[in-house]
């Protein structure tokens, strides 16, 4: 996923939340789910499901006090489906005064994971480099403005003598990203390419 995203959907009166957040184990999946149950105090129910892993190898889900199968297994189907990984869905449920029946309580859950996911956009991790851009202060918002066009991520900027801008650069455009840069600002700018890689979310096209 791109981002963190929520949804919402009305089925029969019941009000379904659908939540979404990028994890990277079950530790962080873990805390995510205990934020919305303490937000969501007052639901009936918060079903969840997560799926993560680079070969998805963790998996889990939970129907929460739903019929068994129709609630934590049909969010992680979305999931799964979506070929999304390290994610985590939460879907939380007001209950309406009306039953849905087994068919009805799957489509809704499943309708409600969807649309939080829909709602996050779709991303890919790749290996990105850590630059660091030293230049003079009066440069430091030409440089951020030509990083925002070419949605270059900025990591953070220190402030001392000169600017100092940390940004996250796909490996494979790392030299040519450096290259453009000093062309475009020959003088009062200098690079550094540091040592180690960090992971970059790359937005795809919708």
């Amino acid at each position: 996923m791109a981002k963190n995203a929520d949804a919402e959907l009305i089925e029969k009166k019941s009000r379904f939340i659908g939540h979404c957040a990028i994890v990277h184990n079950e530790e962080e999946a873990q805390a995510f789910i205990d934020t919305i149950k303490k937000h969501y105090w007052d639901a009936t129910h918060n079903v969840y499901a997560y799926q993560i892993g680079s070969h998805c190898e963790i998996q889990r889900s939970t129907d929460d006090g739903e019929p068994s199968g129709t609630a934590g297994r049909p969010v992680l189907e979305v999931i799964k489906g979506e070929n999304l990984t390290d994610t985590v869905v939460v879907v939380t449920r007001y209950f309406g005064g009306t039953l849905l029946g087994t068919g009805g309580l799957v489509r809704a859950y499943s309708k409600a994971a969807h649309m939080a996911i829909k709602a996050a956009g779709k991303a890919r991790f790749t290996e990105a480099s850590i630059v660091c851009l030293f230049m003079d202060y009066d440069l430091l918002g030409k440089v951020q403005n030509y990083l925002l066009r070419e949605m270059i991520v900025i990591d953070h900027i220190e402030y001392q003598n000169n600017a100092a801008v940390f940004c996250h650069v796909e490996q494979n455009i790392v030299n040519d990203f450096c290259r453009r840069l000093k062309e475009i600002f020959p003088h009062g700018m200098n690079y550094s390419i540091l040592e180690g890689t960090t992971w970059l979310s790359v937005p795809l096209e919708k």
